[in-house]
């Protein structure tokens, strides 16, 4: 029985309950939950409903859940139900009822976790968005793994998804990006404000390649030359690399199409209509204070420019007309002070900015060696690039230890430890039990031990402390897959498949699979191959949420 099976068994009591006591039926909710307690010994499963009705119907709640008790302790696969403190149920299975949820995995298998908890909700999110002006750096790459992941987890509970790559190919970074390619191709020294790096080299020799009478131009139009050939270019490694990280966008949406297309004009129009623009010393504003911004924004200057903060309403106003009902963006630890005007510029336009726009912040990350961050990267010559930290630790590995930690907290990557073949090396211990899982599958078959037919499945024979705990941990993938969605946070599958891997070697451990010798198979080396398969399959599903892969052999 799975938890989402016996929260439908606990509300088909309450039911049962209120139509006896003739108690007013309305007040129960269309669904309910049940939780793992802290302390097993409290029982398998534990439920509040009794503490949630009871103000509401006016019984107290032990006696409302000491009638809930009575009428759960009647369900099939129930063993016991106990009232605890002021009305908790704590609820145990009867082994049949709790060995079930092996088979049911197995047969589920890429569809258990799944749910349709975000279903109707249309969600666009941007990550990344790394301007093409030199390789995705560190922090660019942990948005890189968390945002795929959530991307994952979002589908997974039923949400319409589009993931998107700002592509900024305007204004002035892009400029001193086209300087800082023509003078290295002049072989000058690198402009004050410009980049650096062994990279520009590589550009330059491209385009060169591409364009070998690029030098006999003037400087405008040789730069305008480094310009378009540079930003193609270096666009396409930065896509290159994350396609190779296992990261693919649904849309790389273009900043100068915005321009071209003239949706900045558009954007001040619908604010103009809103009644919050203004001009003074022939520039336009956007009054941003009015919904709590810190100031007010330009959003064209006295000389005809447009600001960045206008492509960013433009931006939204394009994402929003798209049919987006919320639009979640990734931002860098250095963009915090984004959120008040990009929240009062939702506001501006007559969105909710509670609603329709989410902002999510992301802390620095460290590559460590021998105890001391690496600091530059031996191409970029300033940061450390995702190749920087794929040839350090690998793509599984650089995944794994981004999504593990909340986004909104520091991180030090250490190489010693993520290339570890270790226990204490998080993303091997996992990956470790995918492995272990497959291994005693090829083993089984060696020696003639099959799951059998799923009618001939004998749930009851999992009685084993070590099986019961394994199945637990098993039953609460699909509330740990909704609860990261929910709150974006893909850390949370990390570490519960880290505490799922403990429970399997735990099993493992304690409960042999395979007969010895020439020991006859039985029923019971049938039932925890199905409890070894089912968990397998959750590892896998975990494991792809995050983008890792799930290995049969290490």
């Amino acid at each position: 029985m799975t938890p989402a099976e016996l929260a439908e068994v606990v509300l088909s009591a309450a039911h049962a309950v209120f139509t006896e006591r003739g108690l007013d039926r309305s007040a129960l909710p269309e669904r309910t939950a049940v939780e793992r307690p802290r302390n097993p010994e409290h029982g398998d499963y534990a439920s509040t409903l009794a503490l949630q009705l009871s103000k509401k119907v006016g019984v107290p709640p032990r006696e409302l859940a000491g009638a809930l008790a009575e009428q759960l302790g009647r369900a099939a696969g129930v063993k016991s139900v106990e009232i605890a403190g002021p009305g908790f149920l704590n609820i145990r299975l009867d082994a049949a009822a709790a060995g079930q949820l092996a088979r049911s995995i197995v047969e589920a298998g890429a569809e258990y976790g799944r749910s349709d908890r975000l279903a109707g909700q249309r969600i666009n999110l941007e990550f990344v968005s790394a301007n093409p002006t030199g390789p995705v750096h560190i922090g660019g790459v942990r948005w890189a793994a968390v945002g795929d992941a959530l991307g994952r987890l979002l589908r997974a509970t039923g949400a319409r998804v589009g993931t998107e790559y700002y592509f900024n190919d305007a204004g002035s970074q892009i400029d001193r990006f086209a300087r800082s390619l023509l003078a290295a191709a002049r072989g000058e020294p690198t402009p004050e404000d410009g980049y650096a790096g062994a990279y520009i080299g590589e550009i330059v020799a491209a385009v060169q390649a591409r364009r070998p009478d690029v030098l006999t131009l003037d400087d405008a139009a040789a730069q305008e030359v480094f310009r378009v050939e540079g930003v193609a270019l270096m666009f396409d490694e930065i896509r290159s690399s994350l396609r190779d990280f296992g990261v693919e966008f649904d849309t790389y949406f273009n900043e100068k199409d915005l321009h071209d297309r003239g949706e900045l004009d558009l954007a001040l129009s619908r604010l103009r209509e809103q009644g919050h623009v203004f001009e003074t010393e022939g520039a336009i504003w956007l009054r941003t204070t009015e919904f709590g911004d810190d100031k007010d924004r330009v959003l064209r200057k006295s000389n005809g420019e447009w600001t960045y903060f206008a492509a960013d309403c433009a931006y939204y106003l394009d994402k929003r007309e798209r049919g987006f009902e919320r639009v979640v963006i990734m931002l860098g630890a250095d963009h915090h002070g984004y959120i008040g005007r990009m929240k009062a510029m939702a506001a501006c336009f007559g969105d909710d900015p509670e609603r329709n726009l989410e902002i999510l912040i992301g802390q620095l990350v460290n590559l460590v060696r021998d105890g001391a961050p690496m600091r530059m990267s031996k191409r970029a010559g300033t940061v450390v690039t995702l190749e920087d930290l794929v040839d350090a630790i690998g793509v599984d590995a650089a995944r794994y230890a981004l999504a593990r930690y909340s986004s909104d907290s520091p991180i030090d990557i250490d190489v010693e430890l993520w290339t570890r073949a270790t226990r204490d090396n998080p993303v091997y211990y996992v990956q470790y039990v995918a492995a272990r899982t497959a291994s005693v599958g090829r083993n089984a078959a060696e020696v003639g031990l099959t799951r059998g037919d799923a009618a001939a499945f004998r749930p009851e024979l999992l009685d084993h402390e070590k099986e019961n705990e394994l199945l637990k941990a098993l039953a609460e993938f699909p509330a740990v897959v909704s609860t990261a969605a929910e709150l974006r946070e893909p850390h949370r599958v990390a570490r519960y498949l880290e505490d799922l891997a403990g429970a399997y070697h735990r099993f493992y451990d304690n409960c042999r699979i395979l007969p010895r010798g020439d020991e006859e198979v039985t029923d019971l080396h049938r039932a925890r191959l199905w409890l070894n398969d089912a968990t397998r399959t959750v590892i896998a599903n975990g494991l792809h949420l995050l983008g890792v892969s799930a290995p049969e052999r290490m």
